[in-house]
């Protein structure tokens, strides 16, 4: 299940970037495909920095999860973060198909990363 748990984490982190690091090009289209503009680009930016950080965390943490375990659980909140609030904006027609597709691959790797506390917690510290 370690093997397993390395390659969970390293395609969380790898899928992250490849869906984050765009971000960093789209302000303005976002802007026009769905309006209104982003008024307020510090916290635009700022949002994809810290979501591009944590994927850098995933593929660090891929490297030994035993010993970063304790960081699955904050990494399971920074699933949820997203992803629960997706699901309420979406039900309250506030937010489109495309981002709550988002919003559950994040609570599927959310619940990835939980399942995976849960393994590495019955094997112990044994490498």
């Amino acid at each position: 299940m370690l093997n397993a748990t390395r390659w969970f984490l390293r395609i969380a982190g790898i899928y992250g970037l490849i869906a984050l690091v765009p971000f960093y090009f789209l302000e303005e289209r976002i802007g026009i495909d769905q309006p209104p503009a982003i008024t307020h680009p510090e916290f635009y930016y700022g949002f994809v920095g810290v979501a591009v950080a944590w994927q850098v965390a995933f593929l660090i943490m891929s490297m030994d999860p035993v010993r970063y375990r304790p960081l699955l659980l904050a990494a399971v909140l920074e699933k949820a973060s997203y992803g629960i609030p997706a699901i309420v904006l979406f039900t309250q027609g506030r937010l489109g198909t495309q981002m709550l597709a988002a919003g559950l691959i994040d609570l599927a790797l959310g619940t990835g990363f939980l399942i995976a506390y849960g393994v590495l917690s019955r094997r112990g510290d044994a490498r």
